[in-house]
């Protein structure tokens, strides 16, 4: 349980990529739109991919950082996975979460939601291929797919520079405490369970990330955001994922528990790419 909780650890702190105080989270000037969030509650899990099903989705100006990468780090859940599975070493690292909200809009705009109805996020560790880019402070993210149930929300984000797809996807709690989502779209179906146990293992945690749309998206935008106050609990055991159908996540392996997160705020806009 200890080693885990200690991947768990890491893989958040991987992800959020920049840690400071709440009070200091600032975006810089030239956001072409206004995007906020309240109150989600969401699914968590990390998980590593082949990059091969995905090479077509990579800009060229992006790279996924990989398991290898992090094993010669000397990230010990690294090096212990590439000993029992070393054909993984140039496997990505990513996300996959199921979220609703209180409060999603953009520029004043939000989805209509159906009953249950949720967003999905599947989305990538990256690095730049240009060493100048370094210079920029938020770590990159890769949107491999982010998925809304409201097709004309949809296009709606898109207009905007905010890359989103559509699919039915679905987040609720049942009355015993456990929560259930699920994701349907073409070629695949998703389904996942979590029954958070009483412990909050991290709090307060805050982050600026920066994140891109897949090539040949159709969207030249990416998205810079903030957030803060994040509250973890993992899920008991027998939670679960499940992945069906031909889409690149359902050759994905989970990493770790899984988590229920939530307590967060966040704000983020569009911005043009010199």
């Amino acid at each position: 349980m200890k080693q885990v909780l200690l991947l768990v650890s890491f893989m958040f702190s991987f992800l959020l990529a920049v840690n400071a105080p709440a009070q200091n989270l600032s975006l810089p000037e030239g956001a072409q739109t206004k995007w906020i969030v309240d109150g989600p509650e969401e699914i968590v899990s990390y998980l590593i991919f082949d990059p091969a099903t995905v090479k077509d989705r990579l800009p060229s100006f992006l790279r996924f950082i990989n398991i290898e990468e992090l094993a010669v780090s000397d990230i010990s859940w690294a090096k212990e996975h590439l000993k029992e599975n070393p054909t993984h070493s140039n496997w990505g690292i990513a996300f996959i979460e199921i979220v609703r909200m209180n409060n999603f809009e953009i520029d004043g705009q939000s989805p209509k939601w159906p009953e249950h109805g949720a967003a999905a996020l599947w989305f990538a560790r990256v690095a730049f291929t240009d060493t100048k880019d370094n210079l920029e402070t938020s770590k990159p993210f890769l949107a491999l797919n982010f998925w809304l149930p409201d097709s004309m929300y949809v296009s709606y984000m898109r207009s905007k520079g905010h890359y989103a797809s559509f699919g039915y996807v679905r987040l609720q709690k049942k009355s015993d405490g456990e929560w259930i989502g699920s994701i349907d779209t073409d070629g695949l179906h998703v389904s996942c369970s979590c029954i958070p146990n009483r412990n909050i293992e991290s709090s307060g945690s805050s982050a600026i990330q920066i994140i891109y749309p897949p090539e040949h998206s159709g969207i030249k935008d990416f998205v810079r955001i903030a957030l803060a106050g994040h509250k973890i609990q993992s899920c008991e055991e027998g939670s679960s994922w499940i992945f069906k159908g031909v889409h690149p996540l359902v050759n994905s392996i989970i990493l770790g528990s899984t988590s229920f997160q939530y307590g967060y705020d966040l704000f983020g806009g569009s911005y043009h790419r010199n």
